[in-house]
């Protein structure tokens, strides 16, 4: 596919990442380049009310790339009163907004390399990586932050200045310095420091589901390279409004929601928080959007949950318009023959389709899902209901995305096609191997780590096993480390088996052991509405905790698990369940910053529990 637009940057005339950003700004300066959100709806001093800033009554901004232009200037000479020199590293640890950008592009005009932060993440995790990137300058937000990092201010040694944006009551620790007062009032942009496409440009440190993350060294090259040929897979264009609310800490959302928008020229709205979401869907009304799986699976659970609520007739007509629909895409995609029922299309669309459309804006012409596999159930609705939605593949190291989608090509089940210039081969234990300049320069002081990634021919093992098929599509099959090895031999891949069981509504986060073991177990955090009409109806008190481990329970609940995973080989069935009622989540441990499983920590806090199961058995 084309790109269809005029304006795209290419890949020459963008050379660095900065370079991107100057170019786009000479390009469209009086175009909106970021729309965000502030309660503050009126202008704080005469240098904001200079800036190429718009003002809206609802509290919502708009800053123009000229806005930003002058915004990167003062954040550029702020940094170079730090006397920094090329290849120091700096990192920002700010939720999504403008001054990431800022201060990116700042720090990137100087030839300083940046460490993205996760906010959500422990003090001691953001210890470990700032001293092992040997971080010069963390620009961080809120005094919040500030008293998380403060418990491990003898760990961060290293750096020589805190910036905070908000101005911090406890200003004794003399490194520290509000923006206000670091940043000159205004200053003139300075020529772009070195302008080398090879040159690091990032690090970006892995989730670490086992063991200490990993830092990921990107160069220009590697993440424009990757921007250009995702565009070269779907039109983007200037009239198009992304709505950003991943974190730009994530590879995904920072080359697909930042890098790409910007080559392309399209506005950006900073969603305000994921409680928030729903709201802003229906303010910013975005055309495109960039989400992994779990944002869809929260909508699809809050659609069934209210359809659960109606009256039986409502269910089946959107039953009947998720049939259709799908049939429609299935015909559309040149697999499927025209059906008399799709005459009823219409009419169910304006009575059922159009309504969940609209809870997503009403305006988008496409969405992209990646960081994890899509559940089939969940791509299937949001796809029958006329949602352009479509599933890619990637990992950091690879900047990040391998191959995704095409619209008139599109095979959910799939993780799409490669991108342009990149090429992917099966190898040993049917492993995905990807070449391309996305790969990676290796792993941070890493050389052995990087070694077992990459082979002497440039071939990188993403790690997770899959097929290709003669239409050229991937498919995931398993994950090579996440293979649980039973004590009678086999193997089992946990991951399909979960994703199967979470297709019943009584299961929000389940994880499968068996490790050493001859038969499965499941540890399974229930949903608390199921939970409640569930243990009802088996006749015991869902709010007294020796619930979750009657015997009458567990029955019920081991013969719903066999029902989802039946598809499954015999030595795959699961034994005992463990039913838990407090969410894995970032801040107990159990997941990471991007919301993957820790299985050794999970194993780990419920290893006496486990143990249980199998004495029990």
């Amino acid at each position: 596919m084309q790109i269809q637009t005029m304006d795209v940057i290419t890949p020459e005339q963008a050379g660095t990442l900065h370079g991107l950003f100057v170019e786009r700004a000479r390009r469209s300066p009086d175009k909106v380049a970021y729309r965000y959100f502030s309660s503050d709806i009126t202008p704080a001093s005469g240098h904001e009310s200079s800036l190429k800033l718009r003002f809206q009554q609802d509290g919502w901004r708009d800053i123009t790339w000229q806005g930003m232009l002058d915004e990167v200037a003062r954040w550029q000479s702020a940094l170079l009163s730090e006397h920094l020199v090329t290849g120091d590293r700096v990192a920002i640890m700010l939720r999504n907004c403008p001054q990431w950008v800022m201060f990116e592009q700042a720090a990137m005009s100087l030839g300083l390399v940046v460490v993205p932060l996760y906010v959500v993440d422990r003090p001691d995790n953001i210890a470990y990586i700032v001293n092992d990137a040997q971080v010069k300058v963390l620009l961080f937000e809120t005094g919040e932050q500030w008293q998380a990092l403060r418990t491990a201010i003898t760990q961060l040694e290293c750096v020589q200045r805190f910036v905070s944006i908000d101005r911090v009551s406890d200003m004794g620790e003399p490194r520290l310095k509000c923006a206000d007062d670091w940043l000159p009032a205004q200053a003139k942009m300075g020529w772009e420091r070195v302008r080398d496409r090879d040159a690091l440009a990032t690090i970006m440190y892995t989730s670490g589901t086992t063991g200490k993350p990993k830092g990921v060294m990107l160069s220009h090259r590697n993440i424009v390279f990757d921007a250009y040929a995702g565009l070269q897979t779907f039109p983007a264009s200037t009239h198009d409004i992304w709505l950003s609310f991943l974190p730009l800490s994530h590879a995904f959302e920072r080359t697909a929601g930042y890098y790409m928008s910007m080559m392309a020229g399209s506005t950006v709205a900073y969603a305000r928080s994921i409680p928030l979401l729903a709201d802003d869907l229906k303010i910013i009304r975005p055309t495109i959007l960039v989400a992994v799986p779990r944002i869809y699976e929260r909508i699809y659970n809050a659609i069934h949950a209210k359809l659960e609520e109606g009256p039986p007739l409502r269910h089946k007509l959107f039953t009947l318009t998720v049939d259709i629909g799908w049939d429609r895409f299935e015909f559309q995609q040149g697999r499927g023959s025209w059906k008399f029922k799709f005459l009823l299309w219409p009419l169910l669309k304006h009575l059922v389709a159009d309504k969940v459309m609209d809870r997503l804006g009403g305006r988008l012409r496409l969405s992209i899902s990646g960081g994890a596999a899509l559940p089939p159930k969940v791509s299937r609705l949001f796809i029958a209901l006329g949602l352009p939605l479509i599933q890619g593949y990637g990992l950091t190291e690879t900047s990040p995305v391998v191959s995704v989608n095409r619209l008139d090509n599109n095979y959910p089940a799939s993780i799409g096609r490669p991108l342009p210039g990149i090429e992917v081969r099966i190898g040993a234990q049917n492993a995905l191997l990807v070449k391309g300049p996305c790969n990676m320069l290796g792993y941070w002081h890493n050389p052995e780590a990087t070694a077992a990634m990459i082979d002497k021919d440039g071939w990188l093992n993403t790690g997770d096993t899959a097929r290709i098929s003669e239409t050229g599509h991937i498919y995931i099959t398993g994950r090579l480390k996440e293979i649980i090895v039973m004590s009678n031999g086999e193997k089992v891949p946990p991951a399909d088996i979960e994703t199967a069981i979470l297709r019943d509504s009584l299961f929000d986060q389940v994880m499968v052991y068996g490790e050493a073991h001859p038969t499965l177990v499941v540890l399974a955090v229930v949903n608390p509405e199921h939970w409640q009409s569930f243990a009802k109806q088996i006749g015991v008190r869902p709010d007294m905790p020796e619930s979750l481990h009657d015997s009458r329970i567990e029955q019920q609940v081991l013969q719903r698990i066999a029902e989802q995973i039946k598809e499954f080989p015999g030595y795959a069935k699961v034994r005992r369940a463990l039913l838990l009622t407090e969410p894995w989540s970032i801040e107990n441990g159990m997941l990471t910053p991007t919301l993957k499983l820790k299985r050794p920590q999970v194993s780990v806090r419920y290893a006496k529990e486990i143990e249980q199961l199998y004495q029990g058995r």
